[in-house]
């Protein structure tokens, strides 16, 4: 396969790999597609390719389908697991699928897992690229995601034009690893905002008060924003339809709490509010929106009625 440095930029009409087509994958793919690049696809599930195929793309069969169609591959995997499974990771079957390409893996993982990775793909002869992107389902569908790219200068100049169908903006962090430490510090904020909303609209409803009155006095002042936009209306109406599952926000905080440990640091807002995420989750709220730590604060306010 040629290599990347011989062919700058994305040839016109050149087919990109994309795997993975869940919550966030296939609305991502959806917009590439949409937008006029030639993709071939891979999902575990083939159901969730057929909107794909509709949308002009090829279905692949396979993984090494895929890779052995395109030079570039996005990955859009729900752990470090997953992802491991999927390039064959320490198999032979690894260095014959990396070899040549570009991976550019866009889900959460640890940053040291990120840097050891990008080290085996380097040694395989392939380029890797870490685009965490910050978001939910809902802006995955508009474009509106915001691609925190991490890698070698070059190679992320050559892929960060793909994100433009599916980001408002992309931002350079810098080498391997720090990409996803900054998805790390975004989300340390957004996990505890959304646990401090549910909290707060449990205090409005628990002392009487109007939950669209609430809604507008949220939506009128300085803490408005788009995700109270969102996410107000789901509380009010208890609506945990997911854009953001729980198990994926409870993965995340327990990601931040690794990454806070081995810098030194403590967190304890985020400790609190990971402990409540687990709560939901141990509800049954997993596959259900993050939003439903409502239910965890609501049984803790059970709890102390009984004592």
């Amino acid at each position: 396969m040629t290599n990347v440095s011989d062919r700058p930029g994305i040839e016109p009409g050149e087919e990109i790999g994309f795997v993975g087509l869940g919550v966030m994958g296939q609305p991502m793919a959806l917009n590439l597609a949409r937008s006029g690049t030639r993709l071939v696809v891979w999902n575990r599930s083939s159901a969730a390719a057929d909107p794909l195929r509709e949308a002009g793309a090829q279905v692949a069969d396979s993984v090494e389908d895929v890779f052995g169609r395109t030079r570039i591959v996005l990955l859009m995997l729900v752990n470090e697991a997953v992802l491991d499974m999927i390039l064959q990771r320490g198999t032979p079957g690894f260095e014959t699928l990396v070899s040549g390409h570009i991976v550019v893996s866009m889900g959460s993982n640890p940053p040291d897992y990120s840097r050891g990775l990008a080290a085996e793909i380097a040694a395989a002869g392939g380029h890797y690229v870490e685009a965490p992107v910050s978001g939910s389902r809902k802006p995955a569908e508009t474009a509106q995601l915001v691609g925190l790219l991490g890698g070698d200068a070059d190679i992320v100049a050559h892929v960060r034009p793909l994100f433009a169908p599916m980001c408002r903006e992309t931002i350079l962090c810098g080498p391997v690893g720090n990409a996803l430490l900054m998805k790390l510090a975004v989300n340390l904020y957004l996990c505890t905002t959304l646990a401090g909303l549910a909290e707060a609209a449990h205090f409005a409803d628990r002392n009487g008060l109007d939950l669209a009155t609430f809604q507008a006095a949220i939506g009128s002042g300085p803490m408005a924003s788009d995700l109270t936009r969102v996410k107000i209306p789901k509380l009010v109406e208890r609506d945990f339809s997911v854009q953001a599952a729980t198990a994926d926000a409870l993965n995340s905080t327990n990601l931040i709490a690794a990454a806070a440990r081995a810098a030194g640091m403590a967190s304890p807002i985020l400790d609190l509010c990971r402990a409540l995420y687990g709560e939901s989750v141990e509800l049954g709220n997993g596959r259900l929106d993050m939003s439903s730590v409502l239910t965890a604060i609501e049984g803790r306010t059970a709890t102390l009625g009984r004592s």
